[in-house]
């Protein structure tokens, strides 16, 4: 049976996605304005710092907006940030009906938004298609609840599991249309990660080309510093951020020649390896809301075995290495039994020039809505 309330919701949810890489650490937000059963208009937030997705769409609409429905993916803003507050311009602009997907778990609004606009005699309706728009906006959701950024992990991979020969040449696994979406994935986040052992094999840049809305820091899990200052990401580090995360181990005169070229140092305690946990807890607190971690396979098992990776993005390629399986995509203690490992949910399969292409994220307590 149609239900306009969702279908309109619908489109606020996709205008919302026009947004994502412009407006972290914020919320993706789409809203539509709807007069006499009539869609008048639709907008989104652009960026961070721009106005937001309601004001847009209002502002689009005009005098059309008195007497209209607004529907809106996220509860509206009550408090003055970067901009005036949302619940503000609803009530000037004469809307008589608000429906949100979700109230805004940000402590400043966390319902405040819906409840103004209610004292204020206008009807609100909210939760029309709130898992659809918590999963959007899962990565601002997991930083509000943990203060950790969302966590990626892609790799390529032959049909027999490997992310390279037995040699470490990985060049080239997946085709040139999967290696275009890895760039358009890299240029919407906000760091990217890779172990020491990839640094050393392939001297990445870890940079998207072309460029993309976000410019995103390296993290190199180096525990003892061991990146050559004349390494592609040590010698562009004063033009993007290069951040080596180090433990005690790490000897002064290999740090010193790496922040001399402009890495940053992340110093960790101990003499193991870089504490998952640790890594991501001071990630959040540098304002990063999505990290992609592209291996090698070390570190990789060490995000799982953490239980940090709350998405893959998966390149299968068509073709068989043969080996003896040294290089494949995770690396560290796993599960005993196959019943305990984690499942992808709400899997997305695409076949591009004959590499599959998978996606899929992990359950998480923090995804779900709060009971009331």
């Amino acid at each position: 049976m149609y239900d306009q309330d969702e279908f309109l919701m619908r489109l606020a949810l996709a205008e919302a996605v026009l947004g994502r890489g412009s407006v972290e650490p914020n919320p993706m937000v789409g809203a539509v304005v709807v007069r006499e059963g009539r869609v008048v208009s639709v907008g989104h937030h652009a960026r961070f710092g721009g106005p937001h997705a309601e004001v847009v769409a209002m502002e689009r609409a005009g005098d059309a907006s008195r007497g209209a429905t607004l529907y809106v993916s996220l509860e509206p803003c009550c408090h003055t940030g970067k901009t005036p507050p949302c619940t503000g311009a609803i009530l000037k602009a004469g809307i008589t009906r608000v429906v949100a997907a979700m109230t805004d778990p940000f402590p400043r609004v966390a319902g405040g938004g819906l409840e103004e606009l209610r004292r204020h005699g206008l009807e609100v309706s909210v939760g029309v298609l709130e898992d659809e728009a918590r999963r959007l906006n899962a990565p601002y959701l997991k930083r509000l609840v943990t203060g950790r950024p969302f966590v990626t992990a892609k790799w390529a991979m032959t049909l027999d599991g490997k992310i390279a020969t037995a040699t470490g040449d990985s060049r080239w696994i997946s085709g040139e249309r999967s290696r275009a979406i890895v760039h358009e994935i890299r240029g919407r986040m906000d760091a990217i990660a890779v172990g020491i052992g990839t640094a050393l094999a392939d001297n990445p840049q870890l940079t998207a080309r072309p460029a993309g809305p976000r410019i995103a820091a390296r993290v190199v899990l180096d525990s003892a510093a061991r990146l050559p200052p004349d390494s592609l990401l040590a010698t562009t580090a004063r033009d993007i951020p290069t951040w080596v995360a180090v433990t005690d181990k790490a000897p002064t005169d290999r740090l010193t020649a790496l922040e001399g070229q402009g890495c940053e140092i992340l110093r960790f305690p101990g003499d193991g390896s870089i504490p998952i946990a640790s890594l991501l807890d001071e990630l959040g607190r540098r304002g990063e809301t999505n990290l992609l971690v592209e291996g090698g396979g070390r570190t990789l098992g060490g995000f799982l075995d953490a239980g940090e990776v709350d998405a893959v993005e998966v390149f299968l390629a068509p073709i068989l290495e043969g080996g003896h399986p040294v290089h494949v995509p995770a690396i560290g203690v796993g599960v005993g039994t196959m019943n305990l490992a984690r499942r992808l949910e709400r899997q997305e399969v695409s076949v591009l020039d004959g590499d599959v292409w998978l996606r899929g994220e992990f359950p998480h307590t923090w995804l779900e809505a709060p009971r009331v």
